[in-house]
């Protein structure tokens, strides 16, 4: 091992499913075209700003992928990036909201699917911050020794669960529809390592920072149950399925009042780290940043700015707009693109950004762009 003890990120991948969809062309796919659903949709893809995202859905709206598909064609994307194959991974860390089946565990089964010799699986389940808690369970194993390698993937596919069918007889009440035309799918990944690459550049890991805030704030985002909170005996479990349905439990919901405050706490955290020096707004050159509408980004740049006036937003990047919000997989397929798209040089920092809203947590990582050891300046003799 390294006498650093550090992690570096050394391959990038993603997939998304079929081709883009712009705004018309949902509701052909997930249904909903009547006129008060219509009217809904209108108002929250004026807010939001996406104008392109992806299903795993054809133009039927029928499935034709599986959400482990999605994270194991996103890995093979960046395992081909690293150079290297399955067989290469000691660990596998995989992070989404929904599963293909309840049982078993997420990790596990993409792990079936992409193969690869023995490794530890990791199921980290959430929403979107669940994916930068995977990164962080796998770069601690590599810190302490215990793998040399690893591989990270966000993968959601919300879109079977968005369709017309889910929705037949629910109120047609924002925090039922608002996240409806928010999401869609697709997976991003990352290879984990010791040691940079040994040719190209990479991104050294300095820290991960997570933090959930449940104790301070209600459940926002949910599904599964009756209400704002679980009651026993009122959980989809506790029910038959078809009771389940009808009460409209496996319909996800979001309520969009609390996304000032959202915005507000994740300003906080942002600060915090800033004045606890793990943020040094002078040397910082890029951040990449998941937000689900770019509502929600005004209210951060807005609430920065009261901090930092001199705020440069040219420095932050998203591709909301055309890839769509795609949970735990958005941070993964933003950093992707911006990593190939030649954003970031040598020397340069890059901190990761996600606010999650299910029950309010935030997560952030900090990198730095490596060159490769065969390009790093060497001293010269007696200096």
């Amino acid at each position: 091992m390294s006498s650093q003890a550090t992690a570096y990120l050394t391959g990038f991948g993603r997939y998304l499913p079929g081709p883009p969809v712009d705004n018309d062309g949902i509701a052909p796919r997930l249904g909903g075209d009547d006129r008060v659903t219509d009217r809904i949709r209108r108002r929250v893809l004026e807010e939001n700003g996406i104008r392109t995202r992806h299903y795993a859905l054809d133009e039927h709206g029928e499935p034709t992928e599986l959400n482990e598909e999605l994270a194991v064609k996103a890995l093979r994307t960046a395992l081909d990036d690293r150079g290297i194959d399955a067989e290469d991974l000691r660990m596998l860390a995989c992070a989404t909201t929904m599963g293909d089946a309840l049982v078993p565990g997420f990790g596990s089964m993409v792990h079936g699917r992409l193969g690869g010799g023995p490794m530890q699986v990791l199921t980290a389940q959430g929403v979107c911050a669940s994916s930068l808690a995977a990164l962080d369970a796998a770069a601690a194993k590599i810190r302490l020794g215990d793998h040399p390698r690893a591989a990270v993937v966000g993968s959601e596919l919300p879109s079977r669960s968005l369709r017309q069918s889910r929705f037949d007889g629910a109120s047609a009440r924002m925090d039922a529809h608002f996240l409806r035309w928010m999401l869609s799918d697709g997976a991003g990944a990352v290879v984990l390592e010791f040691q940079p690459h040994p040719t190209k550049p990479s991104l050294r890991l300095d820290w991960v920072q997570h933090v959930s805030l449940a104790h301070d704030h209600p459940v926002v985002m949910r599904s599964g149950m009756e209400g704002l909170d679980p009651v026993v005996g009122r959980t989809w479990q506790d029910v038959d399925i078809a009771t389940a349905a009808a009460e409209g439990m496996f319909v996800l919901r979001q309520d969009i009042s609390v996304l000032d405050a959202l915005a507000e706490a994740g300003i906080r955290q942002f600060e915090h780290l800033v004045d606890t020096g793990m943020i040094d707004m002078r040397r910082l050159d890029h951040v990449v940043c998941h937000y689900s509408t770019n509502r929600f980004r005004d209210l951060a740049f807005d609430g920065i700015r009261r901090r930092i006036p001199t705020l440069d937003t040219d420095r932050w990047y998203s591709n909301l707009e055309t890839r769509g919000n795609t949970g735990t997989a958005s941070i993964f397929i933003a950093l992707e693109e911006a990593w190939h798209d030649g954003r970031f040089a040598p020397g340069e920092t890059v901190l990761l950004a996600v606010p999650e809203s299910a029950r309010f947590s935030f997560a952030f990582a900090h990198l730095t762009v490596v060159a490769p050891p065969s390009m790093q300046a060497t001293p010269t003799e007696g200096s």
